[in-house]
């Protein structure tokens, strides 16, 4: 029988372009990566512990091998001494964390510093605040600590005015970082973005976060799974849960390859959480998709023209927005939103509206020939921020989702934070992040996509005008 089930788990499958979690019953099994630019130049093939082939009995097991659940086993292992169990329905870092744009910004969650202070208050926002600190700090030292070849490429983060109307909004963000968090953000006019940052044409300035470095996705992943596994961690692929019980306070949890049992479960699958996966995991968050596509290298005439000056993070003020950066190779890298479901994803329209928002900031790079173009989804939560938390106190249960599109820094943080929770710790600030439930919509959560589609058209059309 093992036999048997060590030749299927190890059979490759497809990968599904069209996959939707909202409609998927689970992101699959031993399914290849998405083509992107980040698998496409990786350089290796990482080693991990193979599938689950025989029933387990563990201590804590870790469901998702993203940055948030390798982080989680890496420090569980550091901090507590404990030798976790990831569980990976795919491969390795096979969702968020291989199709992001690459990008660390001093953020988590969709909300703005001032947005933090009305929902809040003051007080709390500035211990947010320390906690979005704290955790830039911890990805730095988690590359360096553990030399992480990610190519990573300090030199803050541009949030770019795409329309002059949006420079008030700007100053204002960058006063209040300024007086009420102490943050050393700065205006940059329009003429000097454009001579000595990048020569986007919609660039009418820029706010200047001094924090934001631009990695390697896929590089970071793998460092972290050679960390997680150099501690003890166990990472299994190719070993989706595919029924999950609790009997007196035990989990099973039931993979192809046999049942592992365990005290705790900590879950990090972030939008490709299935909706049957558990009861308080079950539509706490609405999947968006994004697109992403690296051109061919620039040559030293489009450079020029282009005149991109850093290679760290650069995001426009759209509701949907632009995101784009100069790699390393000297290829260029944008991504942005894409189709509302699945079955649509792969709809050349969308790769096209992209392409256009590429030329309308650089047009000498208008029709230029493309080496990878992808999508994934983003776990966007109902109020646009994240959770790490026990939802059940009765249950050795954790989560941490709900990043929307901001966790390639803060997603180690939480990992971290998820750590400590199922060690028995408190977190380390007194946050409402750690403290409450990702919000539920139920019933309705399916049929948000409806609204989705007009909330685009109002966002596009409120966006360019």
């Amino acid at each position: 029988m093992d036999q048997v089930i060590t030749r299927e788990a190890t059979r490759q499958q497809p990968y599904n372009p069209k996959y939707d979690p909202l409609v998927s019953k689970g992101p699959g099994h031993n399914q290849a990566y998405a083509p992107t630019y980040w698998i496409g130049t990786a350089g290796r093939t990482p080693e991990d512990d193979g599938p689950v082939l025989q029933d387990m009995d563990v201590d804590v097991v870790v469901i998702g091998s993203g940055y948030t659940g390798l982080s989680c086993a890496l420090h569980l292992a550091k901090e507590h001494g404990i030798k976790a169990h990831v569980l990976e329905a795919n491969q390795v870092a096979w969702g968020c964390s291989v199709r992001n744009g690459g990008q660390a910004q001093i953020s988590s969650g969709r909300l703005k510093r001032s947005q933090w202070i009305r929902r809040w208050g003051l007080d709390t926002a500035r211990e947010m605040h320390a906690e979005v600190v704290e955790a830039f700090d911890l990805f730095r030292n988690l590359i360096k600590d553990h030399n992480i070849a990610c190519d990573p490429q300090d030199g803050g983060h541009y949030y770019i005015a795409h329309r002059a109307w949006m420079m008030p909004s700007l100053e204002k963000e960058t006063t209040v970082l300024n007086e009420q968090f102490g943050y050393r953000a700065k205006m940059v006019d329009k003429h000097t973005f454009q001579t000595e940052i990048a020569n986007d044409r919609e660039a009418h300035g820029a706010m200047w976060e001094p924090d934001g470095v631009g990695i390697h996705a896929a590089k970071l992943a793998f460092g972290l799974l050679d960390a997680a596994r150099s501690l003890g961690a166990k990472v299994h692929t190719s070993s989706p849960v595919t029924n999950w019980r609790t009997e007196n306070g035990v989990h099973y949890l039931e993979t192809p390859g046999g049942t592992v049992k365990a005290r705790k479960v900590c879950v990090a699958t972030a939008a490709y959480v299935p909706r049957g996966l558990h009861k308080k995991t079950k539509d706490r968050l609405m999947p968006i998709l994004s697109n992403s596509m690296v051109t061919r290298e620039l040559t030293a005439d489009e450079l020029a023209e282009c005149n991109i000056n850093v290679k760290s993070p650069l995001t426009d003020t759209r509701t949907l927005r632009h995101y784009y950066r100069l790699l390393p190779d000297n290829r260029m890298q944008i991504g942005s939103r894409s189709s509302i479901s699945g079955a649509d994803a792969d709809n050349p329209q969308h790769l096209q509206l992209l392409r256009d928002g590429l030329t309308r900031k650089f047009p000498a790079l208008a029709n230029i020939e493309l080496d990878y173009s992808w999508w994934g989804w983003v776990d966007v939560s109902h109020d646009m921020m994240p959770r790490i938390t026990q939802p059940d106190p009765a249950e050795q249960m954790f989560y941490a989702m709900g990043y929307g599109g901001n966790g390639v820094m803060y997603a180690a943080q939480a990992g971290k934070r998820m750590a400590e929770l199922a060690a028995g710790k408190q977190c380390g600030r007194d946050l409402p992040i750690f403290k409450s439930e990702l919000p539920h919509e139920g019933i309705l959560t399916p049929f948000r996509r409806l609204g989705q589609w007009w909330l685009y058209h109002w966002y596009h059309y409120r966006d360019e005008r």
